[in-house]
């Protein structure tokens, strides 16, 4: 792991202008962390208390319903902020699971930290705002595809905005993810080979 912070101070900087004071305090208040694959970082039911740069690896949100049926959300891979946020900032439980599909590493900053961090200098609100708005935006165009189109094209879009994690996850995840069976999955897959 990189514990030179390079990543997240890069990361940061290509957003806002962060002074020399706050880049000091970014690497006293963020902590590496490994997270072995399969781990969970939030659980359902949880109330976060941290959140977290993705360095390396690959993490998902899901949700799992009472029959154990899973529902994937979204994908986080590299150089993106990991967080069940709307839970942290109401202190209530999560009702998703944030798990590692790979082996990762995070640099990881407690919320109360955090807090203190944004009080200090308006460089931080700039970026939790963009960072918000890209979620929103992500979000909303998310929501509207599962409505409005059909598998093939979303499968489609999921190939286009993560070109490298067919090769990285397994099929059943990708068909959680598309609102699909992996069976109809399959058919897509094989349609589009032919």
């Amino acid at each position: 792991m990189d514990t030179t912070y390079e990543p997240l101070i890069k990361f940061i900087k290509r957003i806002i202008d962060l002074p020399d004071t706050e880049v000091a305090k970014v690497l006293q208040l963020f902590k590496p962390v490994r997270i072995a694959k399969g781990e969970y970082y939030i659980r359902e039911g949880q109330v976060p208390k941290k959140f977290a740069f993705v360095e390396k690896g690959l993490f998902r949100y899901l949700y799992i319903n009472n029959k154990g049926t899973e529902f994937t959300k979204n994908f986080i891979p590299e150089n993106s902020f990991l967080s069940a946020y709307s839970a942290m900032i109401s202190q209530q439980p999560s009702r998703m699971f944030i798990e590692a599909l790979e082996e990762s590493y995070i640099y990881e900053i407690h919320y109360h930290d955090w807090l203190k961090l944004k009080k200090g200098h308006q460089c931080w609100d700039k970026l939790l705002i963009t960072i918000l708005e890209k979620a929103f935006s992500v979000k909303e165009t998310r929501e509207r595809d599962l409505l409005l189109l059909e598998a093939q094209e979303r499968y489609e879009i999921f190939k286009q905005e993560f070109p490298t994690l067919e090769k990285r996850i397994k099929q059943h995840i990708i068909a959680s993810y598309l609102g699909i069976s992996p069976i109809s999955l399959s058919r897509i897959r094989n349609k589009t080979a032919s």
